[in-house]
């Protein structure tokens, strides 16, 4: 064997190791979560449903205390989407008490047109003041300063504030849950619900993948553990006094103007202040697997999708470290290491796949006589045939949550996109990388958006 050959064995071997010793620690911290899943659930069905019937979204009572609702929708050069997802939420939302502020940059002129060509007294047009983009948490600062100018002139205090995009398709129920559950949580998040793209099944496709065994699984255990739950900047409501407490606390701005993730930052926030924060999963009807959720459509290119994500692993892993540490129960430190694991994630990824590509290449020219072989320690051996039985495990649990969310093709189709979502989870990780060494955020680097032509049934 060639020194060459023996280089390049010994590297696949070493990285082979390293990609083996990392999936493996990250699939038992998985395995973890899944544990408590299950067990929670267990437990649920054993002792709480044997006592009290489920609830389902027409069960939920009356408010205690009446009240209205602020719906702050943020938008830079959403002139595609804007209105027809104004008409649509005037339209699920009825008659009950509420107001959308709409916030627009004013070298926008069309999402400008588009917002004041839907006449509706309950839609208020907020010009920012700025050339855009400047960041979404900016523009969110600017439209709960149009709030508070609004209750000052109306002499009406907003009962909650909640959070939109302007390519939302809000849900029928979403407000009438939200007026009665902030009375018992300064903060509810309500699941957020991927729609299927038939034009882009693999890249559109891995978002519903993803969300829904976050939002059916991963965000159940971190409220078992006792961990804030970060808001995902749709579908969720601030109780209004929690909102002006955090806002007190940063000179009258609530959301964190130079992060990425203003909303998953608010969430811990406000949990770090003591506020209490709530995930909540409430099917419509029995039998049925449509819950009260905010939907929309996700990146459907690689390139959107890349962008998007890596706005999500900047804001995560690089500036929520600077900005929220490590504070916290063990439940919470535990739930930020997750949260915070994707560039380590995708290193492990990179090593994984280029690991196996060259061992690929080496078995090849061994097959056609080359004199060479990666050498398989014990040890090694033994990290593949765990770590095999692991992702075995990780696949049908992805799976299973996909088909209980979207039915079982979807269910099968998680499978291979799982190699997709790794693919853009690797140039992700790398393009928040040079964005972070570059200073951050300066602006809004948003994706195209679109609004569905057909609206899924409420």
């Amino acid at each position: 064997m060639s020194l060459f050959s023996l280089i390049l064995t010994e590297l696949t071997a070493e990285l082979a190791l390293f990609a083996a010793v990392g999936f493996l620690l990250f699939a038992l911290d998985d395995l973890i979560v899944d544990l408590i899943y299950f067990l929670r659930r267990g437990w649920r069905a054993a002792i709480i449903y044997s006592r009290y019937p489920r609830m389902f979204a027409g069960d939920i009572p009356s408010p205690m205390r009446p009240g209205w609702m602020a719906v702050l929708i943020p938008a830079w050069d959403e002139a595609n989407v804007i209105a027809p997802m104004l008409r649509a939420t005037l339209e699920r939302f009825g008659t009950s008490h509420y107001r959308l502020f709409v916030g627009y940059y004013r070298n926008d002129p069309a999402t400008r047109a588009a917002i004041l060509g839907v006449e509706d007294p309950r839609v208020t047009p907020v010009d920012v003041g700025e050339d855009g983009p400047t960041t979404k948490a900016d523009c969110l600062n600017r439209l709960y300063a149009a709030l508070v100018a609004h209750e000052s002139r109306a002499g009406s205090t907003a009962k909650a504030v909640v959070l939109h995009d302007a390519e939302d398709v809000v849900h029928a129920q979403e407000l009438r849950l939200f007026d009665r559950l902030v009375e018992c949580a300064g903060m509810v998040q309500l699941p957020v619900v991927p729609l299927i793209d038939p034009n882009s099944p693999w890249v559109a496709g891995h978002y519903a993948d993803e969300f829904a065994e976050a939002h059916m699984k991963e965000l159940v255990v971190r409220e078992a553990v006792g961990a804030a739950i970060p808001l995902a900047g749709v579908g969720c409501a601030i109780e209004r006094v929690a909102l002006s407490r955090l806002a007190a606390r940063h000179d009258g701005l609530p959301f964190a103007g130079a992060s990425m993730t203003e909303d998953y930052e608010m969430g811990l926030r406000l949990g770090a202040i003591g506020v209490k924060t709530m995930f909540v999963r409430l099917p419509v009807e029995p039998g049925s697997r449509a819950v009260v959720a905010s939907r929309g459509h996700f990146p459907a290119t690689v390139g959107e999708a890349v962008r998007q994500k890596a706005r999500w692993i900047g804001g995560i892993a690089f500036t929520g470290w600077d900005q929220l540490g490590w504070r916290g129960g063990l439940g919470e430190r535990w739930m930020r290491m997750r949260d915070r694991r994707g560039p380590l994630a995708a290193i492990l990824l990179l090593a994984g796949y280029g690991s196996a590509l060259i061992w690929a290449e080496i078995a090849f020219a061994a097959a056609l006589g080359a004199p060479i072989a990666v050498p398989v320690s014990s040890l090694l051996a033994t990290l593949l045939w765990l770590n095999g039985w692991m992702l075995g495990w990780r696949l049908l649990m992805r799976a299973g949550f996909t088909a209980a969310a979207y039915g079982p093709s979807q269910g099968l189709l998680s499978v291979p996109r799982t190699v997709v979502a790794n693919l853009i989870a690797v140039l992700a990780a790398r393009r928040a990388l040079l964005v972070h060494s570059a200073g951050g955020a300066r602006y809004w680097d948003k994706t195209r958006h679109t609004f569905p032509l057909e609206l899924p049934l409420p």
